[in-house]
């Protein structure tokens, strides 16, 4: 197939994306890099109604790229009346031959041309007592309705494929793609320099424990915490904690529990932080503890990898698929080995080296241009 019309949604790629956002952004631009002028992209910088930035929906992230650009809307009603419009919305969207759903929300009716749907983390299904009412139903509403009316799924993992097809198991698993993230500073052209976050304590230059994620109970904050304490009181070395992610939901209390702490002067909460700071922190941290409940991808796993850093990680749903051997896999709710992780880690230097080795040689298995490769061969394929 050639000559393509193809929408694209990136409503969720503004200023403070996280995985999702990351995800979309990093494909748009592998797509438009190896175009060669073959498929006529149109950005969707609102799309649906369920997610909306303001912001976004006036951005124009590739201008000067030959990419038009979708309806653009200051307010989440606005958007909503058009694209939950079949009049409106769904006369717009009958005009492309592909249109590539990225945000969890999917037009409620069938379209013209194909309709291709990302999944995410897709917890909600079977833990929603981890997220609020109003994420679960919006996702919720999103996978039902995908379900019914998308041609083509993209999966970020094994895992997510897997847990779609045991919540919905009368969709054809051929259907369904696994397309790989990689990492953001793996992407070509970027150069940017780390920066050492404005909000880093002046006495902690190296040497940290870091947690990468938004604070909301999936990522499995709280049992993080409780293993450094319990590392902190057996005695081992001071090294610091240090968590860098946004406030999410359900849990307001945290930052509380740490100043009652009694290794307080040692745990630093940096909110969010830029790419530029986030590349400093995988680059001088003694490892990279990831604990997460589920996850979809994970990729401040693959990230931190991609900069060396040692990695400890849950061994569920999609996390042994970026660490294998490269990292410490554990469960996430063993407190007693991650306790002996940590400890171990502080006490053999050779080991951390040897695992930020590791880390480097997996990591380069991910590659944008094979993940945009995938999403082409599912555009043109019937």
């Amino acid at each position: 197939m050639t000559g393509l019309k193809i929408a694209f949604d990136i409503s969720q790629t503004g200023r403070r994306k996280a995985g999702c956002g990351y995800y979309a952004a990093a494909l748009l631009d592998g797509l438009l890099a190896a175009n060669g002028n073959k498929y006529h992209y149109t950005a969707l910088t609102s799309f649906g109604s369920f997610y909306h930035d303001p912001c976004q929906s006036l951005a124009l992230p590739h201008l000067g790229r030959g990419v038009g650009y979708g309806p653009r809307f200051l307010s989440k009603r606005a958007a909503s009346l058009f694209w939950n419009d079949q009049t409106k919305g769904g006369r717009y969207l009958d005009q492309f031959d592909i249109v590539h759903a990225n945000n969890f929300w999917c037009p409620p009716w069938p379209i013209s041309g194909r309709l291709v749907y990302t999944l995410y983390d897709i917890s909600f299904l079977g833990n929603p007592e981890w997220t609020t009412d109003k994420n679960r139903s919006g996702c919720l509403e999103g996978v039902q309705r995908a379900a019914r009316f998308a041609d083509k799924f993209v999966a970020i993992s094994q895992a997510t494929k897997r847990a779609f097809l045991n919540n919905f198991p009368d969709i054809d698993p051929n259907r369904i793609t696994v397309v790989y993230p990689a990492s953001r500073y793996s992407m070509p052209g970027y150069s940017r320099k780390p920066n050492r976050p404005k909000k880093m304590p002046s006495r902690v230059r190296s040497n940290f424990f870091l947690s990468v994620g938004t604070i909301e109970p999936r990522k499995n904050q709280e049992f993080l915490l409780r293993v450094y304490e319990s590392y902190r009181e057996r005695g081992n070395p001071a090294i610091p904690l240090v968590f860098a992610g946004k406030q999410g939901w359900l849990m307001d209390g945290f930052q509380e529990r740490i100043q009652t702490s009694r290794w307080m002067e040692d745990i630093h909460m940096l909110g969010y932080v830029s790419e530029r700071e986030l590349a400093w922190l995988y680059t001088h941290c003694l490892a990279n503890l990831y604990p997460s409940l589920y996850e979809g991808f994970g990729l401040p796993v693959l990230e931190g990898m991609s900069f060396g850093a040692c990695t400890i990680a849950s061994a569920r749903t999609s996390m042994p698929e970026i660490v294998g051997n490269a990292g410490i896999l554990l469960s996430p709710d063993d407190t007693e080995a991650w306790i002996h992780a940590l400890a171990s880690l502080t006490a053999k230097p050779k080991v951390v080296e040897e695992l930020r080795g590791f880390a480097l040689a997996k990591s380069a298995e991910f590659k944008w241009v094979e993940s945009t490769k995938s999403i082409l061969d599912l555009y043109v394929k019937n």
